[in-house]
């Protein structure tokens, strides 16, 4: 009986000092950093052919903790996002491409997110975070197309949502985004399909 009243003591003690440990931990209130990773996209529409494409993103952020619970995480980055067009062409107007058999499109963005983060328990290490994200079309290049034409939009509104977990200087975590803009730039595509830019961020990075 000894023995378990022991054990019962050992299993208590462990338990009140983990907990104390986790209420001990300290997270200033404001803190940035810098990340990089994979951008995983895919653009959503009848004129593209299905399945994601893997590219680099990098960039930076600040980090204000509001309280044990609740912070704000604006951040910039630079996205990259890529896709194969259909060479259907019943999917796009013919006057768009020369014929050629290279129709790839590359983008370049300048995301700017505003999340919000939600600590996940007790500790403050697993954050739960989503929010709103505004993109700045840099750059649009798409092989074979007839003429130097733009026939992305130049900016799209997204939102986000996943998982961060923050280690005292090492951070890693990865979001889903899901476009809200529709970035066919009918104007100059003459076709009324919807395309939209979906895509997982996976990413690694310090936090100071």
């Amino acid at each position: 009986m000894q023995r378990y009243i022991l054990m019962l003591s050992f299993f208590i003690s462990s338990f009140s000092y983990g907990q104390a440990t986790i209420e001990a931990e300290h997270e200033n209130f404001f803190r940035f950093g810098a990340k990089a990773g994979v951008n995983v996209n895919k653009f959503q529409g009848q004129s593209y052919k299905k399945g994601f494409s893997y590219n680099f993103q990098a960039g930076a952020f600040l980090q204000f903790n509001l309280n044990k619970r609740f912070g704000v995480q604006p951040e910039v980055n630079f996205v990259q996002a890529s896709s194969e067009l259909t060479k259907d062409a019943s999917d796009i107007s013919d006057d768009l491409f020369g014929g050629g058999d290279q129709h790839k499109a590359k983008l370049n963005y300048l995301e700017i997110p505003v999340l919000l983060n939600v600590n996940v328990g007790e500790s403050r290490r697993v954050k739960l975070q989503a929010g709103p994200a505004y993109g700045f079309l840099l750059k649009q290049k798409v092989d074979s197309l007839a003429a130097n034409k733009e026939i992305y939009k130049k900016s799209e509104w997204s939102i986000m949502g996943g998982l961060w977990i923050q280690l005292p200087v090492i951070h890693l975590g990865a979001r889903y985004k899901y476009g809200l803009t529709d970035i066919n730039n009918k104007a100059v595509t003459g076709s009324k399909e919807s395309w939209k830019n979906q895509s997982i961020q996976i990413f690694l990075g310090v936090t100071i």
